[in-house]
């Protein structure tokens, strides 16, 4: 086996009442990738999905196309981004809902909690931020009815586990203070409904500003672009089973530099007049991959695109030059990098299948039509 690839998916499209709220009747990830403008000469913008069109996930026909997509792809399967927000509070969870409850499609998925607040910063360019929904922590009781919530996700048979244990990811460990408790108490709960236990993922950055201490605090570090090796052996000493291992911010402080970036995102985002940002996307991901990455509990991180410009105008950065060609050439690195791992362990996440507003996805649009999905292909029949 070369890989084991899974891919993020974003369930945002279609309607929820806390966006109606926010933003207005029928407010979607579409609504900020439709209206978005070219910034500078070559910039692609807008971005138009080709093949499902602009989709709403409340219709199964789309959901098993893109199942359709995905397998014939290699994908081993979607990782949904789960909205639990504290004490009961769901966002976007109709779609998985529907999966789940319906059997279709008939496509391995497995879980990443998204437990960060639901903020308009997601989708407003300037402006006085507005918590839509907050992230809350509630201890033992939440946490239990948390678990009995997915409970049917991790015994259905289209769930995608590592070493034979339920795969569930967390995408924010370092604000989550009580996680250790956390995941004791669901692995407890795992074995007492018939489970072998969970395994759990923590997805961070392998190159971070921030430290967390034993009591759960948090202060700002010197970033290490040499290794990874303290980073990740603080956050397993917590209890996770694996890294997702994200080099995003690596491979933009190599590419320009540390402080240059840092300095660079300031200004940026106090001064929105100045050009977009740019990063040359071959040059950057390939300093994306750590050396722990080779560890065999890291699952590393790839991504296609990235321009955030819909969502966040200029200041986020844009990466130009990110084809299908180059994707494949990222993705191959990684493979690389992952091969002397045990099977059960090759896995790599791509960041995202469908993260539109993030011009982060490999689902066909009209300039590249399948060509992500292609390269994919490409790549793991070599």
């Amino acid at each position: 086996m070369k890989a084991r690839v899974i891919a993020y998916y974003l369930p945002q499209f279609h309607p929820i009442p806390e966006n109606d709220e926010a933003w207005g009747p029928g407010f979607t990830e579409w609504t900020n990738v439709a209206k978005a403008k070219p910034l500078f000469r070559g910039h692609y913008q807008p971005r138009i999905p080709a093949d499902l069109g602009f989709y709403d996930l409340r219709l199964p026909e789309v959901r098993e196309q893109q199942a359709n997509l995905a397998r014939e792809a290699g994908i081993e399967g979607f990782c949904y981004y789960h909205y639990w927000m504290g004490n009961g509070k769901l966002l976007l969870q109709r779609p998985f809902q529907e999966v789940l409850q319906s059997g279709r499609p008939d496509y391995p998925f497995c879980l990443c909690w998204a437990n960060h607040e639901w903020t308009t910063r997601t989708w407003q360019n300037g402006g006085k931020e507005k918590v839509i929904a907050p992230m809350v922590y509630n201890g033992e009781e939440d946490y239990t009815a948390h678990f009995y919530y997915v409970l049917s996700a991790f015994k259905d048979k289209r769930y995608i586990t590592v070493d034979g244990l339920p795969l569930f990811s967390i995408y924010d460990p370092y604000h989550f203070a009580d996680v250790e408790a956390f995941m004791a108490l669901w692995r407890r709960l795992a074995l007492e409904n018939g489970l072998p236990g969970i395994h759990f993922s923590a997805m961070i950055n392998n190159t971070t500003t921030i430290k967390r201490a034993g009591d759960g605090s948090l202060k700002r570090v010197i970033p290490n672009t040499e290794n990874s090796s303290e980073v990740f052996s603080d956050i397993l000493s917590l209890g996770f089973d694996s890294i997702t291992s994200y080099g995003k911010a690596r491979g933009e402080m190599l590419f320009k530099g540390k402080y240059r970036r840092i300095m660079t995102k300031y200004i940026h985002k106090h001064l929105p007049f100045l050009p977009a940002l740019r990063y040359n996307y071959p040059e950057t991901v390939r300093h994306f991959f750590a050396p722990e990455d080779q560890w065999e509990n890291v699952f590393p991180v790839v991504i296609p695109q990235w321009d955030r410009t819909p969502r966040a105008g200029k200041g986020e950065g844009v990466y130009i030059n990110a084809t299908p060609a180059n994707f494949e050439k990222h993705l191959s690195t990684a493979i690389n990098i992952i091969k002397d791992k045990t099977d059960e362990h090759k896995i790599i996440f791509i960041k995202s299948w469908n993260e539109w507003g993030e011009g982060n996805y490999i689902e066909p649009d009209e300039k590249y039509r399948h060509g992500f999905l292609d390269a994919i292909k490409n790549v793991l029949g070599k």
